[in-house]
């Protein structure tokens, strides 16, 4: 038997390592939920549309490394709407950003002056012509199975 000595007395390494497990760990969400994103008001289905879910503002709205989750969505030709789920999302607050990327490059491509070239929207219809998104205009609070509408604008 491996003994180990814990506050100056002998111990069998299974009672320390019982011990070190009893400490608590930080709250989990009791019921992760569904978020559905609608992606409407695409000008073409050529493409896809780029879905990125954050938690913080941190890298809201352009730095999808920094969200919780990104998801590629398919335009449907037929009805120019696009739609992400993403499943087992704790409760919380987020914010989503989305923006079709027509020529399928993986970034948001933007004239000389750093207006979007391509369509791009944010919940709450946080998004406007002329200014980034911010995270408290775009964020909602999950609490259940939810959709959201993001309607692009270009």
């Amino acid at each position: 038997m491996i003994r180990a000595r814990f506050l100056g007395k002998p111990m069998s390494l299974f009672l320390v390592l019982s011990l070190l497990c009893t400490v608590p760990l930080p709250a989990q969400s009791p019921n992760p939920a569904t978020l559905t994103i609608h992606i409407i008001n695409a000008r073409n289905a050529k493409g896809v549309m780029r879905v990125a879910l954050f938690h913080s503002p941190e890298g809201f709205p352009g730095d999808s490394s920094k969200a919780l989750r990104t998801q590629p969505a398919k335009i449907d030709p037929q009805t120019l709407n696009a739609q992400a789920v993403f499943s087992g999302v704790p409760q919380g607050t987020y914010a989503v950003m989305v923006f079709h990327d027509e020529n399928n490059d993986g970034k948001l491509d933007k004239n000389m002056l750093g207006i979007p070239r391509e369509g791009f929207g944010a919940s709450n219809s946080a998004a406007k012509k002329m200014h980034a998104p911010v995270f408290d205009e775009a964020k909602f609070s999950l609490t259940s199975d939810q959709s959201v509408e993001v309607k692009l604008i270009y």
